[in-house]
């Protein structure tokens, strides 16, 4: 009753944010400077929500699992901080004086991400059914539980202006003369959480190794969202060195939609939902992953080089559209055999062991030998415990 309460006040905080988005609409707040809005602000709304029913749904269909508390914990967490962003938004820019608490709404946005980052590293450690993997590993956990206590201790009680673009706010909990101190805190808070989150990703290869059956399939769930939740978080601070115009709006949805993916995949791997799906998954990313990178290139190859010589770009666009939709299957093809020899051999041997015993069974004439042959066959590929043919005699 509890979870589906927080479930549901969590839904709430969500519908409100994306209510205070549509209303700011248009609104960039300060001018020049960019807030979590857009599709920034979506991304973590979904975020939030995608974290909670996810927790709540272990909760109710594993009991006992400490999975699911930590992603209640983790979208609360996430839409709250989401919400109050919004909050100080319109109350400080948008609409100044409407509404009450913009100040306080500004102080509390700070502890929205940050933490649930920290618990992003719990949950990898606790995964899949509750448990750290050995007493080893408590050292991890430790990390990330005393990274999230420094950093809310420097947020909160760091003196002067907040961060922007609510830099116009003086912290009112700040503690005179501690600027440095309390900065070092939240400094030292991120890199025990990033160290506990990256320690946490490591053991997943070693684990993956060791387990078999159900347990190495929830790992490979566990592995996909790590990868992709990875990769974003470095997009992230990559981006954040990348001076364009509107990068941060990107950056925001794009670390949104990588802390969405995690839940998503270890839900369905905790719940055992198409668990064994997560082969077909990973080659699919796998393919259409290098596909469309493939494509791409070749796309800003042929514009470049079609522009040059030509001079007219109409030309080398359409020529260049043309040629990559020519190459798509040939490219897709390709790819996936590469991808199977490289990722899934036996898979890859069955198929070409198929062909050829195809080509062969055209010609073949002799019952006996087709016996041999087709047992042979379905042995290598399928490798039964026995395998038998029997053929029924016309008379």
């Amino acid at each position: 009753m509890k979870v589906r309460a927080f479930w549901v006040a969590t839904l709430a905080l969500v519908v409100a944010t994306l209510v205070l988005l549509v209303l700011g609409i248009g609104h960039r707040t300060p001018p020049d400077t960019f807030v979590l809005g857009g599709y920034g602000g979506v991304a973590f709304a979904v975020a939030g929500l995608a974290f909670a029913t996810i927790g709540a749904l272990v909760v109710a269909r594993v009991p006992g699992n400490r999975i699911g508390p930590v992603f209640c914990l983790m979208g609360g967490i996430l839409a709250a901080g989401d919400f109050v962003f919004q909050y100080a938004d319109r109350a400080l820019f948008i609409t100044p004086g409407d509404l009450p608490g913009g100040a306080a709404a500004a102080w509390l946005q700070n502890f929205g991400v940050p933490p649930a980052f920290g618990l992003l590293g719990v949950a990898l450690l606790l995964f899949p059914d509750g448990r750290i993997p050995s007493r080893r590993w408590r050292p991890a956990l430790w990390l990330a539980l005393a990274g999230i206590t420094l950093n809310v201790l420097g947020y909160a009680l760091r003196p002067g202006p907040l961060d922007a673009p609510f830099d116009t706010v003086t912290n009112p909990l700040g503690i005179a003369g501690a600027f440095d101190l309390m900065g070092a805190l939240s400094g030292v808070g991120w890199v025990l959480m990033g160290a506990s989150v990256g320690l946490a990703a490591a053991a997943t290869p070693i684990r993956l190794r060791r387990s078999r059956g159900a347990a190495r399939a929830q790992l490979k769930w566990l592995a996909l969202a790590t990868v992709v939740t990875g990769v974003t978080v470095v997009s992230d601070v990559v981006s954040y060195f990348i001076p364009v115009d509107g990068i941060d709006e990107l950056r925001d949805a794009l670390l949104a939609v990588g802390f969405a993916v995690f839940p998503l995949a270890a839900g369905a791997a905790v719940l055992r939902y198409r668990l064994f799906d997560i082969d077909v998954v990973i080659n699919r990313t796998l393919v259409y992953g290098a596909l469309t990178a493939t494509l791409g290139g070749a796309y800003l190859a042929l514009v470049l080089l079609i522009g040059l010589t030509l001079g007219t770009s109409d030309v080398a666009i359409a020529v260049s559209t043309l040629a990559v939709a020519a190459l798509f299957r040939p490219a897709r093809a390709r790819i996936q055999a590469v991808v199977d020899r490289r990722f899934y051999r036996r898979r890859y041997d069955a198929s070409r062991t198929l062909e050829a015993f195809g080509g062969r069974l055209r010609d073949e004439l002799d019952l006996d030998a087709l016996q041999r042959e087709l047992v042979g066959v379905v042995g290598e590929t399928v490798q039964p415990a026995h395998a038998s043919l029997w053929l029924r005699s016309e008379r």
